[in-house]
């Protein structure tokens, strides 16, 4: 119990590095967040403004181009007026100098609307405004003239007058276009100041991204570290406990057969001896009482026939706990015997099939693989209400391969060998003398398809053999 307790307050000392991660987390998705929407503001502002200043900065320079080529009509239009010799007289002029006006008015305007507002444009669009309200001015005094006949004064006004408030009109429009131009070299520059602010603020978010995972990367692999380190120690002290244990179980195994074998010797020594001793001497006796009295040489017979039971039923016993056979006769003679008491006792009807070639156990290590037949029978015997069981051994080629199979109710193998409460030996006991033996011990079974012991464990060779006892 101190020692499990020992073992839980360890466990509960390593430290959970969960929470700190969780924060390292938490931080850089905030960050990750606050980034994005850094992000999708800059950049919905950087579309508004292309769309509001430079899209519109470019249609107004197209309405000003507008007005520029309008006065550029204008100013062919006024010379062929001009002309002396010209075929037309000034008022046929008049509708193509009102279409012309009022296509420049409307440049004017939607010039105004595109553009954005600064003093200085704001100034200059107010003097092409009154530019062109003084050119449709004197244009109206030019054509009146010219429609009371006065032609060559006309022409002269044109020349002289109407000729100059246009080329106002062209010098203030080329004046908005280089506003226009500026304004656009301008927005370009605080575009690209704006790109180059947000390239520098994703790296620093970058930056500190790199350097926030590099911190809790870091954490991590020392929590790790340390965590695993402590599991490690952890590990190294159950594992040494498990050897301990292991070694333990050993030391019992190990009792237990010395234990059954002197019991078996005393048994078959002592009591066998002081039997046989009694059987004797009832003998004698039964021949001095011959003839004389009929009722004391019946309870004579009787006595002698008890004790022979007794006899028997000891040195049966004394096999079972040590069978003398496995070390005169071999592996497989002591199996064959075992198994025809075993179906006398229990019932079963049990098969046995075995042969040794080309190989030999140690006396010590065949009494293992007996111990293994004999606890596998005993559980077939207490749970499975089998009827007929096989045990089945072949070794060759240095390896023997042991089963033992039966037709009972079967059960479902967990994916350990477990010792259940009261099961003597049990498989785990099995499991513990096949490793000791540098073999395997699998156990295949399933409901009411019965049940399937497998042992396989390496054999020596045999070399010499006034040293090991051969089996088989």
């Amino acid at each position: 119990m101190p020692d499990a307790k020992s073992e839980h307050d360890l466990l509960k000392e390593i430290p959970s590095p969960s929470t700190r991660l969780w924060a390292g987390l938490c931080i850089i998705l905030s960050i990750f967040i606050i980034f994005t929407v850094y992000t999708i503001h800059e950049v919905r502002w950087l579309e508004d403004y292309q769309v509001n200043v430079v899209q519109r900065n470019r249609k107004a320079s197209l309405q000003l181009l507008r007005l520029q080529n309008d006065a550029y009509l204008l100013a062919i239009s006024m010379r062929d007026m001009a002309l002396g010799q010209s075929q037309y007289p000034i008022l046929d002029w008049r509708s193509e100098f009102t279409r012309i006006r009022e296509d420049m008015s409307d440049a004017s305007k939607q010039e105004s609307q595109f553009a954005v507002s600064t003093p200085a444009s704001d100034d200059k669009r107010a003097q092409l405004r009154s530019a062109l309200e003084v050119f449709g001015s004197v244009a109206d005094q030019v054509f009146s003239i010219a429609q009371s006949g006065k032609e060559a004064e006309a022409r002269g006004q044109i020349q002289t007058h109407l000729e100059s408030k246009r080329a106002v009109i062209t010098e203030i429009a080329s004046r908005l276009l280089v506003l226009n131009d500026q304004a656009q070299a301008e927005a370009a520059g605080r575009i690209s100041t704006v790109y180059a602010d947000v390239k520098r603020e994703i790296l620093i978010v970058i930056g500190a991204l790199f350097l926030l995972a590099l911190g809790t990367g870091l954490y991590t692999l020392e929590a790790n570290r340390k965590t695993f380190a402590r599991l490690h120690h952890l590990a190294e002290r159950l594992q040494s406990q498990s050897e301990q244990l292991r070694k333990l179980s050993w030391k019992v195994i190990n009792l237990q057969e010395e234990t059954l074998r002197n019991v078996a010797r005393d048994l078959h020594d002592e009591f066998g001896q002081i039997l046989t001793a009694i059987g004797m001497m009832l003998g004698r006796l039964d021949k001095k009482v011959a003839g004389t009295d009929p009722q004391l040489l019946a309870d004579l017979h009787t006595v002698k026939h008890t004790v022979e039971e007794t006899l028997q039923s000891i040195r049966d016993r004394s096999q079972m706990f040590h069978p003398a056979i496995l070390d005169d006769f071999g592996l497989d003679q002591s199996l064959e015997w075992f198994v025809g008491q075993y179906s006398k006792q229990t019932g079963i009807d049990v098969h046995f099939e075995g042969k040794i070639t080309n190989g030999f156990f140690p006396r010590e290590d065949a009494i293992h693989l007996y111990r293994i037949v004999q606890e596998s029978l005993s559980n077939v015997a207490r749970h499975s209400n089998a009827r007929s069981a096989w045990v089945t051994m072949h070794g060759s080629e240095g390896e023997l391969n042991l089963e033992i199979r039966d037709d009972g109710v079967g059960f479902l193998v967990g994916p350990e060998i477990t010792r259940a409460a009261g099961d003597g030996m049990g498989l785990m006991g099995m499991q513990e003398r096949a490793q000791h033996l540098n073999g395997t011990l699998t156990v295949r079974s399933a409901p009411n398809q019965g049940t399937v012991v497998s042992v396989r464990v390496p054999m020596k060779k045999p070399s010499v053999q006034n040293t090991v006892e051969k089996v088989g």
